[in-house]
């Protein structure tokens, strides 16, 4: 059987994004795909981490993440941006994490996105300030999957979800002459 001609090419202009939400002691990650304008899910799952030595966990993330590239080879790489905890200390840890993350994806000369927590909820559920089992929900929903991801996963789908949303795949928002306002973009 044949693909006809407009079908075929738009498999081959699909891309192949990885959403990864970092943390130290659990890493989530979420692999779709984007054809047109459609999101097929790939793969999911966490990175943990045992407690231990901070350059041991690291490593743990830098390696985890490296094997996760190789086997499904994505494209594009996003990123949740870290917020400022109310304990300086953890967000020093979770910017090691996620600096850990990036260099996964910068190793394997992949682009890396970056999008804030508010961001990946506005695009997911359309609120800002939706709770992890509203986004687990909806990423269920998005991608039609027959069970629930785990939180961590969940929340890397939808940073993928969220950067396949955000400009056909360019990692950018159009947020000129816009403005945040409680979560929204106006």
């Amino acid at each position: 059987m044949s693909i006809p001609e407009s079908a075929s090419s738009q498999l081959d202009s699909g891309i192949r994004i990885l959403g990864i939400d970092p943390g130290l002691r659990s890493t989530g990650f979420g692999v779709l795909d984007k054809i047109g304008s459609q999101l097929h899910y790939v793969a999911s799952g966490c990175i943990k981490t045992k407690d231990g030595e901070l350059p041991e966990r690291l490593k743990t993330i830098l390696s985890s993440l490296g094997v996760v590239i190789a086997q499904h080879k994505p494209q594009q790489v996003a990123v949740e941006k870290v917020f400022v905890n109310v304990n300086p200390q953890s967000t020093l840890l979770l910017g090691q994490a996620r600096g850990a993350a990036i260099c996964a994806a910068v190793l394997a000369d992949l682009p890396v996105s970056e999008y804030t927590a508010l961001q990946v909820k506005q695009a997911v559920v359309g609120n800002g300030h939706a709770h992890k089992e509203q986004v687990q929900l909806m990423v269920k929903r998005l991608l039609q999957l027959t069970g629930s991801p785990s939180p961590d996963a969940a929340d890397a789908l939808a940073c993928a979800i969220c950067h396949a949303h955000a400009g056909m795949g360019l990692g950018k928002f159009a947020t000129e002459g816009l403005r945040m306002s409680r979560g929204r973009l106006i």
